[in-house]
């Protein structure tokens, strides 16, 4: 008795050192509404156990080790206080406070985590646990009973009225826990009947969290034998809503073996969820240092050289150029859990020879931190099915797009999907978000609903030329310069943003220069193909990636003035001249071109040259799609020559200050009022 009575008033220090004590006296206040009255009042108390083991280590020891006997102490202090500071009246018994323990962290050591890869198995303590996971799938919020008055049918027992039997809900108790009918009263042994009127709800949702490396699963690049199980959260109340599909979170929470005869599921009860991201050892390697430097003279070489030699793996350096280019600038553009704006990077790919691209891909695909190959079997978007935890309720899976979240989701060849889908897709493309429909009647609602839930990632999609015209009825008097693209319509195109077409410019060389590319893999596993002083590995690659995505980009006055300019003279001359309006989203399209060359290029300031390449590879697409405007500029302007030597470099950029002065001519003669921001040069 006198442990007991020492814990509960360091519970009684530690609240008045805390704080804790002010809030109960806020959080009392809108209970003492005359309208309101209710069996059970809840109070949330938050504890640093940090804190709470420097006032009384056993205390600590209980609230790490034994949640429930802490739950208890706290309960009666809380109730104490109360009672004797006069804060609700209405309290007359102390099983009528429900306090919620609120743990702002635990200790670093391994008896506290609880890694999702190797699952518990049998009994162990009911203690916090700290877990890291994505959430893969979600109920909506649907009711529980926080807690119940239950009166003795014994109108002698002192138990028929008053508030001495009270049921709470407690973590992994199940509804019938908390209300049934075979009560008895502790007092006569009578039924007891629950007073229905007095009944507390509460929020609660179900969530589904598996280890973030589930996702290496649904990469093609990688095979694995090894399997995961998802665990089970129980969010209730304040914390409903508090996750998102396809996001990552750190959650404090206490595990439970929920008995359901005949089985036993194991779940955990959610106390604290933060947001969470992953953390890649990232730095720039020596060579890409060097490499650096030897380039300064110039604002395009480092990157020219870098998607030069990129995928060399599976494509040959100087071979599909401007496509490795706008790979990487894609996945310059993709992080895991971003605050700020998504600025998605969306890629349509046309091309003869779909299998070396496809493998390019998915090489580019190993590089993002996190990428999701759809299967034609798999789910896209969500799929609906029934919780299967009690509630009755949907429960929404994620499918690819929202697994992919902050990443790259590559769909692979358009040709392989039906108009249906491609219509979904197109949707999705153009409004960033999916709807998902839930039919009330099927999952115990009175009415239907639905939701929306915002696509946070870019999309890769590949598109076979070969006789399309002879297979799609193509018309004849399409407008010059653009280009066959399959199966693909013109407003899925417009909604891809960035579409390349991936020529043979070379013809016979080209085909010649991939196939001893992939006989010589063959032959001579492992071995260097290609002598290069500037020679980098996939894992080089790698690290260049992440460290890129975490620069903080500014756009410059000279950018933003490029940017502007071109827009408005590409609006206004397609507008006479092919009737086609270029929407906003043109705009944000080179907005991300630019940011992402940028971050290529390892800098955190945007120049006019990074909109140059945003201008040429953005005026390329339309042109791709629309024909040809008063800009033109040949097809392959970005990489216009070799680069096997410094003299191809120094071609380049000749041409690529030529295509910059003819940029702002044509803003000068087309956009109104470019005069006054633009000097003709």
């Amino acid at each position: 008795m006198a442990d007991i009575l020492s814990l509960k008033e360091s519970v009684l220090v530690y609240l008045d050192r805390s704080g804790g004590l002010e809030k109960l006296t806020e959080d009392c206040k809108p209970f003492n509404d005359p309208q309101q009255t209710e069996a059970v009042y809840r109070f949330c108390i938050g504890v640093n156990p940090s804190d709470l083991i420097e006032v009384d280590p056993e205390l600590g020891d209980c609230v790490l080790g034994d949640p429930l006997r802490a739950t208890s102490l706290f309960q009666s202090v809380c109730f104490l206080a109360i009672k004797t500071l006069s804060l609700v009246e209405k309290i007359h018994t102390e099983s009528q406070v429900n306090v919620i323990l609120k743990l702002t962290h635990l200790p670093p050591f391994p008896e506290y985590e609880l890694d999702l890869c190797s699952f518990p198995r049998g009994y162990g303590p009911m203690r916090p646990v700290s877990m890291e996971g994505l959430v893969i799938a979600m109920t909506r919020v649907t009711k529980y009973t926080q807690g119940a008055r239950f009166l003795c049918i014994d109108d002698d027992c002192p138990c028929s009225t008053g508030f001495h039997h009270i049921r709470v809900h407690a973590p992994g108790a199940t509804e019938t826990a908390t209300v049934r009918n075979s009560f008895s009263c502790m007092l006569c042994g009578s039924p007891l009947k629950e007073d229905v009127k007095f009944r507390v709800l509460g929020d609660k949702q179900l969530v589904e969290l598996i280890h973030v490396k589930a996702l290496d699963g649904l990469c093609a690049h990688q095979q694995s034998s090894l399997r995961y199980q998802s665990v089970t959260l129980f969010l209730r109340d304040e914390l409903c809503n508090s996750m998102k599909i396809g996001r990552l979170y750190r959650v404090l929470g206490i595990p439970a073996h929920v008995h359901q005869w005949p089985g036993i599921t194991w779940s955990v009860e959610a106390n604290s969820i933060q947001p969470w991201e992953l953390e890649y050892p990232h730095k720039v390697n020596t060579s890409f240092q060097e490499l650096l430097k030897a380039t300064a003279s110039s604002p395009w070489r480092f990157s020219a050289i870098v998607a030069h030699g990129f995928g060399s793996a599976v494509a040959p350096p100087g071979l599909y150029s401007t496509l490795k280019l706008c790979l990487l600038l894609s996945l310059m553009q993709t992080r895991e859990n971003t605050i700020d704006k998504f600025h998605n990077l969306d890629l349509l790919v046309v091309t003869t020879d779909t299998l070396i691209l496809d493998r390019l891909m998915t090489y580019s695909l190993s590089l993002a931190g996190r990428g999701v190959r759809h299967q034609a079997s798999g789910e896209m978007f969500a799929s609906l099915s029934r919780d299967e935890h009690g509630t009755g309720t949907a429960n929404i899976h994620a499918g690819s797009a929202l697994l992919a979240t902050g990443g790259i989701c590559m769909l692979g060849d358009l040709g392989c999907y039906k108009k249906d889908r491609l219509d979904a897709i197109q949707s999705v493309l153009e409004s960033s978000t999916l709807s998902v429909f839930i039919p009330g009647k099927k999952y115990g609602e009175d009415a239907d609903q639905q939701l929306t839930f915002p696509v946070q990632c870019s999309f890769w999609g590949l598109t076979d030329s070969t006789d399309a015209s002879r297979r799609f009825g193509r018309a004849d008097n399409a407008v010059l310069g653009t280009a066959e693209i399959g199966p693909v319509s013109i407003q899925l195109a417009d909604a891809f943003g960035l579409v390349i077409q991936c020529r043979d410019v070379v013809g016979e060389h080209a085909l010649l220069a991939q196939t001893v590319h992939t006989l010589q893999q063959a032959v001579q596993p492992g071995k260097p193909l290609y002598s290069s002083c500037w020679e980098f590995s996939t894992q080089d690659y790698k690290e260049l990636v992440a460290h890129a995505q975490s620069l903080q980009v500014e756009l410059s006055p000279g950018a933003e003035k490029i940017i502007h300019g071109y827009y408005m003279a590409s609006r206004r001359i397609r507008t006479q001249s092919h009737g086609v309006k270029m929407s906003v989203a043109s705009v944000k399209l080179l907005i991300s071109l630019t940011e992402a060359h940028c971050k290529l290029c390892l800098r955190t300031r945007a120049l006019e040259e990074d909109a140059v390449i945003a201008v040429l590879l953005c005026e390329n697409s339309v042109t791709l799609k629309h024909g040809a405007s008063a800009l033109v500029i040949p097809p392959d302007a970005v990489f216009p020559c070799d680069l096997g030597d410094v003299d191809g470099l120094h071609r380049r950029d000749v041409t690529l200050d030529e295509l910059h002065q003819n940029i702002l001519r044509f803003i000068f003669a087309y956009a109104p009022g470019a005069a006054t921001y633009i000097q003709e040069e």
